[in-house]
């Protein structure tokens, strides 16, 4: 079933999502964990909190903590998680899973960056553009046995993720599960900023492609799972990492604000907590 529905997902793209997941109200106590990786947990945004796993005290889990009926919150994000460390342990983070009960009420997820290979996606590409800084050798490279392989890599991801949200159900069967995309990273027009990314011009529009494709993968899945899609890449178009300091929301390779390198700073943080708050709120009405 997930294969077959992976086969159509760009009709999901004019399609409707599930009804919004949102912490519970009229007063009851509300128990929120949110799970995830270094794009949830914030890795160098003042004040880190927990070293080992990366995490601020101003990530957006903990922004939505904040302002909504929460009176119990769990973060067990942490920087480098793939979909594995939901059930192993990551250093001195436990499995993530392992935060969940039959009381948690409200779960964020947000996982599939590092399964996918951001960090050697990043690397690789920068590795080639000095070969053909004008052309598209990191695209000619994934495509080099006549296949894209990170296309083949999202696809990889999906049932890993499936199985992730089957198993949050799983552990806690009352909560409202939420999925949380990745945010704009690279100019959504596909134009490039070498070298304050030091991509190859023509591999920027390839790997904003790429990112999109994973989003649209996220979405379908928590729709097959029950669980509500948040997209916050475009809550943050127009503040990728090539934007001047004062307008991005996400970090270059050499931050200038405090962040970890390709990641959002604080104001990116924000913008994901609101697009997250703007998605809960949406659906109490339906709820």
């Amino acid at each position: 079933m997930l294969g077959a529905a992976l086969a159509g997902c760009t009709l999901l793209a004019a399609g409707t999502t599930p009804a919004a997941a949102h912490p519970g109200g009229h007063g009851r106590a509300v128990a929120y964990v949110a799970l995830g990786d270094s794009y949830t947990s914030g890795p160098g945004i003042p004040r880190q909190v927990d070293a080992d796993c990366a995490r601020s005290d101003h990530n957006y889990p903990s922004l939505v903590a904040a302002r909504a009926e929460v009176t119990a919150f769990t973060d067990v994000s942490c920087a480098g998680a793939t979909t594995a460390e939901m059930w192993q342990a990551q250093g001195t983070n436990g499995p993530e899973l392992d935060a969940l009960d039959r009381h948690t009420d409200l779960v964020t997820l947000q996982i599939g960056g590092n399964d996918v290979g951001f960090g050697s996606i990043i690397g690789t590409c920068a590795r080639l553009a000095a070969q053909d800084p004008a052309g598209n050798p990191c695209e000619r490279a994934y495509n080099a046995s006549g296949h894209d392989e990170l296309a083949l890599a999202v696809v990889r991801t999906a049932p890993k993720v499936d199985r992730v949200l089957r198993a949050v159900h799983a552990r806690a069967p009352h909560a409202r599960v939420v999925v949380v995309g990745y945010p704009d990273l690279l100019p959504d027009d596909g134009n490039g900023c070498f070298p304050q990314v030091p991509f190859a011009r023509k591999d920027f529009a390839y790997l904003r492609d790429t990112e999109k494709r994973l989003n649209l993968m996220l979405r379908l899945v928590a729709g097959l799972n029950r669980a509500a899609y948040v997209d916050t890449y475009g809550a943050t178009v127009g503040h990728d990492m090539c934007k001047a300091p004062a307008d991005r929301w996400i970090e270059p390779l050499r931050p200038a604000s405090p962040a970890a390198p390709a990641h959002p700073n604080a104001e990116g943080e924000a913008a994901m907590a609101q697009a997250v708050l703007d998605r809960l709120h949406a659906g109490r009405g339906r709820d």
